[in-house]
This record gives structure tokens, sequence and C-alpha cells, in this order.
């Protein structure tokens, strides 16, 4: 592990022992029984259940990946899906550094270039955080009667901006408004720089050339690196195919939580909507950068700490909820993982050292690159290939 990486890890190590911390002073009475007579008590039918949604996702972001291959080869989803479940076994595993595992492996096995697949892994992660904030917006600004009934919204009181007095729900509700601006302010960045990447990344070089010309040409190499990605996408039916599977992949992982949720049946967790559940799925998605190997982190504690404030939960039943919707949404790919890669003779340890290699190639190579920047392509011409080796 180099000195860069090894101080974020001590950093992320850092915050996540301080929240702890702070955590475990605020519950200094915590009932160890309580919180195992709520754990033993689940339906194991509705954990099931989130398990089976979870592992239909994988093959629906393998179907995904297929779509986003279509314009240099043809694959079917099947084919696609170890490698899936396997990179997602990788990122439980080993945390941010077994990221690049799957576009790694299907790079390999599809006889594709690296750079490629991680451009397909950039347009994936913005349909999915696009599509995410268009449901959270969605989910705030539609069921705001519900919501804010939740305690700690009912019970929030008001801020005061100015002479404005708003509420905790109220200000939530404005941060709805503006997910649906940055949803409408990405995809016309996205739909800009796709038409001209070498322009893009010409204008963004003289905007950060002024802080540092080294730092102006790593940005222009990102940004047009970005916009050759999204010719991935091949045409308008494929956009509006990726957008609703993106959309369905995000409403699947929802109800996962729902079905957690209600795996607690003697509890108030049992009645809880899917509107309000998406609020538990946003914790834990913005808790997610924060993130060790194996023991996670960030995403348990926000969620935890969302259980605990805005349901006020008991601690106990925060606790066992939360880390019961951790093992179910993002561990319980492990098994089936470990299957998939003995069956294709790979070992994750030694596919997070290639893969890590392969992404530092890459970014090497960028920073090399005296021209990064060629001139803007003809107007009908089509892009270069970029893809096969």
């Amino acid at each position: 592990m180099n000195k860069k990486k090894l101080l974020i890890t001590a950093l992320v190590l850092a915050v996540l022992a301080a929240l702890v911390y702070f955590q475990v002073r605020t519950w200094r009475k915590f009932d160890w029984h309580r919180f195992w007579l709520a754990t033993g008590h689940t339906q194991k039918g509705y954990l099931l259940l989130g398990v089976a949604l979870v592992y239909l996702d994988y093959f629906l972001r393998a179907v995904r990946w297929k779509i986003l291959l279509r314009p240099v080869k043809k694959v079917k989803a099947l084919r696609l899906l170890p490698s899936t479940m396997i990179g997602f076994t990788g990122l439980a595993l080993l945390g941010r550094p077994g990221e690049f595992i799957r576009p790694y492996l299907i790079a390999r096995k599809e006889n594709l270039s690296m750079a490629s697949q991680v451009a397909v892994w950039t347009v994936e992660r913005i349909f999915d955080m696009g599509a995410f904030a268009l449901i959270m917006a969605i989910n705030i600004l539609w069921s705001a009667s519900t919501l804010k009934q939740l305690p700690g919204f009912a019970e929030g009181g008001t801020r005061s901006i100015g002479k404005l007095q708003i509420s905790s729900f109220g200000a939530f509700e404005i941060s709805g408004i503006g997910l649906l601006c940055v949803v409408a302010l990405v995809a016309w960045l996205a739909f800009s720089i796709r038409k001209n990447p070498a322009r893009a990344a010409r204008f963004a070089e003289r905007v950060f050339g002024g802080i540092s010309a080294k730092f102006g040409k790593a940005v222009a190499h990102r940004v047009q690196a970005f916009g050759e990605g999204l010719n991935t996408v091949q045409d308008l039916k494929s956009f509006f195919q990726l957008s609703g599977l993106s959309l369905l992949i995000w409403l699947i992982i929802g109800f996962a939580y729902v079905a957690v949720t209600h795996a607690y049946r003697i509890h108030r967790l049992q009645r809880l909507t899917l509107s309000s559940v998406l609020l538990l799925t946003a914790a834990s998605v913005v808790g997610g950068i924060l993130q060790l190997p194996v023991v996670g982190g960030g995403s348990q504690l926000a969620t935890i700490g969302t259980l605990r404030g805005v349901f006020n939960l008991s601690p106990e039943l925060s606790i066992s909820c939360g880390m019961m919707l951790w093992l179910v949404t993002f561990m319980s790919v492990i098994p089936a993982g470990l299957l998939l890669a003995r069956n294709e003779h790979v070992s994750i340890i030694h596919l997070e050292k290639e893969s890590v290699q392969e992404e530092e190639k890459l970014e090497a190579q960028g920073d090399a690159s005296p021209d990064p920047l060629p001139s803007a392509p003809k107007e009908n011409a089509p892009p270069p290939d970029k893809w096969i080796h």
C-alpha cells in the first residue's frame, strides 16, 4: 500500500473511531439483552427475501453493463454476472481498493482494454448517482406529508436563516429541490461534454490551469476521458434502457431495505413504507464514503444514526437493524462471490493488486502525455475506437 492510500486509510479510521467514541458516550446504558432479543426475533423469510432482491440487482447490473458494451462487443448478461458478483465481493472484503476488480476482470475476460472498462464503470456511476438522486428528490417532494410526521422531523423545531423560519423538514424539502437541480445540471454537462470532449477538456484546462499548469492538464485529461466514456451510450434507445434499469436497480434496493425492516415483526419497523425506508438508503449511500475493508464503518453509522435520530428508535434496535441492513444489502454477496471466484479460477487478492496496477498505469499514461488534447473531431465523424487492444 503506497503512502497516499495509507494516509487516506488512517484518516478514515480516525474519523470512524471518533464517531464510534461519541456514539458510545451518548449510549452508555446500552442493553445487550434487548439487542440480542430484537436480533434473534427477526423473521428469517424477510431477510432471505432481502438477499434475493440484492442478488436480482446484481443481475440487472450485468444487464446494464451489457448495454454499455454494445458499441464494441455483444455479450450476454449471464456471462458478465460472475465478474459482477466477484467484483462486489472484492469491494465488500477489501473496501475501496477492490473497486476496480470488476472492470479489470471484465476487460480480461472479454479481451478489452482496462481503459475502456473504467470508462464503462464511470458512466455506470453517473447513471447510479442520477437515478438515486432523482428517486430521492421525487420521494421527498411527493411523500412530504408522510415524511414530515417522522419523529425526527416532527420534533425537530425550526431554524432561523435571516428573517426566515425554516422547519427541519422544510430544510429537507429544499434539499430535494436542490437534488433535482443537480440532476438536471449534471445531465446538461454530460450532454455538452459528450458532444465535444476535446473542446470541454480545453475549456477545463484554461479554467483550472490558473491554479497550476499540471493540475489543469490533469483535469483536462479527466474531462476528455469522461466525455469519450459517454460514447458507451450507443443511442437514445440505449440511454432510456440504461436510465430505466438504473431507476429499477435503486428501487429494488429500496424494497430490499423494506424487507429487512419488516423482518423486525414486533417493532414499529414492520410498518415502515418505501418512502420512509429510502431515507435509510440515502444515509447508507452518503455514509459509504467512509468505508474500511470488511468492517465497513460509515454506512452502518449513518444508517444507525438515522434510525435513532429520525425514526426515534432505541439504541439497541437501531444498531441491530443498521447492522442487519449492512449484512443483507452489502455483505451477502460474499459467499456466492467466493464460490464464483473459485469456479473462475481467480484470486480476489491477486485481482485487487492487478486491477490497482492497471489503474495506476492509466493514471501514469495520462500524466506523462505531452499533448492530451487532440484537435476536435469533425462534426459528423464517428468517434475513434478506444476500446479494443
